[in-house]
Order: C-alpha cells, then sequence, then structure tokens
C-alpha cells in the first residue's frame, strides 16, 4: 500500500509504541486463518464448533495448502493478514526466518494431531503391496542403472511390474498435490527421500484431494497420494495400499507404525492475539478434551488425536504462548 512520508512515519511510530502488535485494531472482529488443505476440515469443525458457541464470529477458514498459507501467513503484521496457519508438515526454518523479516516475530507452534501419507487406489485396481523402495524407483526422474547401479539413468520404469516383478503389470500413475501443499513436501520426505537411502550412495528425487480422489474413481489402475483422512471418508471406493508391510489405518498411524506417518500443526500469531478478537479462546476449544480427545468430535472426523503421553504438554504450550524457536 503506497502511503505519503508523514502518514508512513506516523503508522511506524504506533507500531512501535505498539511493541509490534497488529494495526487497526477495530478493522477486523474475527480470526482468519489460510493453509493445509489436510487441516482444513478440522480446523473449520473446530471453527463451527467455537462460533456456535456465540460469544465470537465463526472464523474463516480457507484452503491454500501449507505452503501458500505459510507464505501469506508470514507476509506481515496487521488485520490484512492471517492470524493462524494450518500446515500439515513443520514449518521450515526459511519460513520462519521470512516471517521474521516481515515483523512477525512470535510464531507459536500447535501440534494438533497426525495424518498418514496414504497410497490409494480404486477398489477395483489390482492390489499393490509395495516397498517405499519401489515408490522411489516408480516415480523418480533419474534412477540407479540395473546394470550399473553407481551410475544413474532417465527413468526407465513404465509399469509397477517393471519397478518389482512380484508387483501387477499395470501402468506406472500416480496423482498428487500442487506443489504448494504440504502433503507433497511429507510424500517427498517419507516416501520418496526413504526410497532413495535404501541406495546408500544416492540422493535425489521425479517430476486436489477430492479431484483425485474422483480420477481414482474414474481409472482402476491409477495411485493417488493425500492425508489418511481422504481415505478413511473414501473407503466405500478405495483402498489403501500396503507400505513396508504396514496398511495404512487409524491404528497404525496413531503408533507410528505406518511408516509415513506425520504430525498436523497450526501455527499462531501471537502479536494478533488481544487485537483480533477471540485467538486464545479458539485455541482452548482446538486444544479441549471435547475436541482432540479420543473420543471427541476430531477424532469422529478423522483425525488422529495426540498421544496421551503429549496431550498435557500440547495444553500447556497452547496456554504458555512461547514463540517458536528452530
Amino acid at each position: 500500500m503506497t502511503r505519503n512520508i508523514l502518514v508512513s512515519t506516523l503508522a511506524a511510530s504506533i507500531v512501535c509504541a505498539l511493541g509490534g502488535t497488529a494495526q487497526a485494531q477495530s478493522a477486523r472482529d474475527s480470526i482468519n486463518i489460510v493453509g493445509s488443505s489436510t487441516v482444513y476440515p478440522f480446523t473449520t469443525t473446530v471453527a463451527e464448533q467455537f462460533g456456535r458457541a456465540g460469544k465470537f464470529k465463526t472464523p474463516k477458514v480457507e484452503s491454500t495448502g501449507t505452503g501458500g498459507g505459510l507464505k501469506l501467513f508470514c507476509n506481515g503484521v496487521g488485520p490484512q493478514f492471517p492470524d493462524i496457519a494450518n500446515a500439515s508438515r513443520r514449518i521450515k526454518p526459511a519460513e520462519l526466518a521470512t516471517c521474521a523479516q516481515n515483523g512477525v516475530k512470535d510464531v507459536v507452534e500447535i501440534k494438533v494431531g497426525y495424518d498418514g501419507i496414504v497410497l490409494a487406489q480404486s477398489k477395483a485396481g489390482a492390489a499393490l503391496n509395495l516397498t517405499r523402495k519401489d515408490v522411489y524407483l516408480a516415480l523418480a526422474k533419474t534412477v540407479p542403472d540395473p546394470a550399473n547401479p553407481s551410475a544413474l539413468i532417465p527413468n526407465p520404469y513404465t509399469t509397477w511390474k517393471s519397478v518389482n516383478k512380484s508387483l501387477p503389470a499395470v501402468k506406472i500413475e500416480v496423482l498428487g498435490p500442487p506443489p504448494t501443499s504440504g502433503t507433497r513436501d511429507s510424500f517427498a520426505e517419507l516416501y520418496l527421500e526413504a526410497g532413495c537411502r535404501t541406495f546408500a550412495w544416492l540422493n535425489g528425487l521425479r517430476d486436489q484431494d477430492d479431484l483425485i480422489v474422483q480420477k481414482l474413481g474414474a481409472n482402476k489402475d491409477a495411485v493417488g497420494v493425500f492425508g489418511y483422512s481422504f481415505l478413511e471418508e473414501n473407503l466405500d471406493k478405495l483402498k489403501g495400499a500396503i507400505v513396508d508391510g504396514t496398511s495404512p489405518t487409524y491404528e497404525t498411524i496413531a503408533s507410528g507404525k505406518y511408516p509415513a506417518s506425520r504430525p498436523l500443526f497450526i501455527y499462531v500469531k501471537k502479536q494478533h492475539i488481544n487485537v483480533i478478537p477471540g485467538i486464545t479462546e479458539f485455541i482452548a476449544e482446538y486444544v479441549s478434551e471435547k475436541a482432540l480427545g479420543e473420543e471427541g468430535y476430531l477424532a469422529e472426523k478423522g483425525l488422529i488425536p495426540p498421544l496421551k503421553n503429549e496431550i498435557g504438554k500440547i495444553r500447556d504450550d497452547s496456554k504458555a504462548l512461547k514463540p517458536l524457536k528452530l
């Protein structure tokens, strides 16, 4: 926004006087949340419950992807910027540094549960029992040369059977999330990088949820990548592929047995607390037993809640609002 020097100087002095809190306190009277499509349905459910209580307006929740949401979140302090970001992965040091550069210096991290990155397919498709090495070989741009394993060649694999003789002879077709998605980042880390590490000398990689589900229904041989909650919602038509000998289930993800489990977070802009009404109360609702407990309403929506031995610390930390340090 372009302003003359006098107004800019006055605004800057006000920010200093407020100690970095958000400006224009009356400019917005409801919470603004952006970020992960995986966390979106859970945060939306909390927002609806929170608004239903009547004391505060229902927060606005937008699904922008983790990367896109954190970018918006980190753009600055003030009512024109989001208060909270949903994330299906932990914020990166570079993102936190961008926040600081833009004046967002007190970011509070709250873990809200767990999810698994699943490979799902139509129930009509041939069952897949994969290892992460199989997934890496199927999707990497360059792979070790079978004739000379210490050299890389352009990926020659076109069917799952060509990757691993025990797999079905169907075309490799994987449908995944966009580059701004935390699910894509987690997939790269938990599947592709893990598969790559099975080759000791090698490091490398190839190049929306509801849309993927629709496409899987239309193509029985395709494989989709998304969070476990989307698989659970569509078990009438989809099934999860076995990965490293383990099927994706609520129990295997909660226990950590499933190899592609990941934590889910919300990030709160502490400088907006006591400026935008209801943020501390919204956090309290999110981590409450009725929401985040084993029998809470978020578990009914498909969220895998935090473990019993960590939920107490999560609640204590959410009250303390201690800024994150990486």
